[in-house]
């Protein structure tokens, strides 16, 4: 099935792509025998059009608010990938007032460098913020994780988003503990573990580029830290990175591997004639998501099935689990 046909279950095939994910949100277990079918089935159901309807439009922008606005459709769209259940107000704030927790110096030395460039995060989302959501993840996950490099650009892409702070955190905490949590262990091992399949992946799709930069001595660890380690949201626009993030929580954050390698073969000529090629790698080219999504897409088909089962368990580390494969 494909996506748009997906999507005419629940809406009108001439509607824009905002009306039909629109109806699609508000209509979550539509479904032509629903009467017959267990809950959680359609909730696979309404996640795989969903998945489907984000990978062919994308989320529709919505428009500045006011008089016959219409609100931005990712963060419920977020929500619903990452299943978060419901918010509590008094939880979160029951965090905030426990004021510093025993990372907080290490976040406040992390806070004001997040996406110091980008002038549009900057304006929306507050250092004091970013600084009470990360103090009160350290505060409600003691005996689970702590504060470790890169958690403050993982927040930022959901501060910014979210319309609210309380949200914020709870996205954030549910992406931490449910998509990636082997990228926050104290070692990073999920990013080390990326970066060492970023070397096999580009092995297998591009041998000779692989070659090259091997015989350069340039490993991923390298030159693709920052990009695994935020998961590209190190690399400008923002809003480009945020439509690149609906893609990864559709799909999956392992796809943000080959999202590093489809940004890596936009640069392969220029990359292939240089005899120092680290200096072009050093700073990756502004990020263009539709264009990476389609090339993973790509990379996806033709990445062996054994790889691309080690890409999707790597970043929480399980030896089963759904492999999602967009045909």
């Amino acid at each position: 099935m494909s996506a748009s046909s997906a999507l005419s279950l629940t809406s009108s095939a001439s509607d824009s792509p905002y009306d039909q994910l629109s109806y699609l949100l508000a209509h979550p277990n539509l479904s032509e025998s629903r009467k017959h079918r267990p809950t959680s089935e359609l909730v696979a159901e309404n996640h795989k059009r969903l998945r489907r309807g984000v990978l062919a439009d994308g989320i529709p922008e919505g428009e500045v608010a006011g008089a016959g606005g219409r609100p931005s459709l990712r963060p419920t769209t977020w929500k619903i990938f990452l299943r978060i259940p419901e918010i509590s107000s008094a939880v979160y704030l029951s965090y905030v007032a426990k004021g510093k927790s025993s990372v907080h110096e290490k976040i406040t030395n992390d806070a004001f460098r997040t996406l110091a460039t980008d002038q549009d995060f900057k304006d929306k989302v507050s250092e004091e913020a970013l600084v009470r959501l990360l103090d009160a993840f350290a505060w409600s996950h003691l005996d689970t994780f702590t504060y470790v490099q890169g958690m403050n650009v993982l927040a930022a892409p959901f501060l910014y988003t979210l319309p609210s702070e309380i949200e914020a955190f709870y996205c954030f905490s549910a992406f931490i503990e449910e998509c990636c949590p082997l990228y926050v262990s104290p070692t990073l091992k999920g990013v080390h573990d990326g970066l060492a399949l970023l070397d096999k992946c580009l092995n297998a799709l591009d041998p000779e580029l692989y070659e090259y930069l091997r015989k350069k001595n340039l490993s991923a660890e390298l030159y693709a830290f920052p990009s695994v380690l935020t998961l590209c949201a190190c690399t400008p626009p923002l809003d480009e990175v945020i439509q690149l993030w609906d893609f990864l929580l559709a799909y999956g954050v392992h796809l943000n591997i080959l999202c590093v390698i489809a940004q890596l073969l936009q640069m392969r000529e220029e990359v292939m004639e240089s005899i120092s090629p680290m200096k072009i790698l050093r700073q990756f080219p502004p990020l263009k998501s539709r264009t990476v999504i389609a090339m993973t897409v790509l990379l996806v088909r033709d990445l062996p099935e054994d790889l691309y089962a080690e890409l999707v368990r790597h970043p929480r580390g399980e030896e089963e689990g759904e492999v999602l494969r967009m045909g």
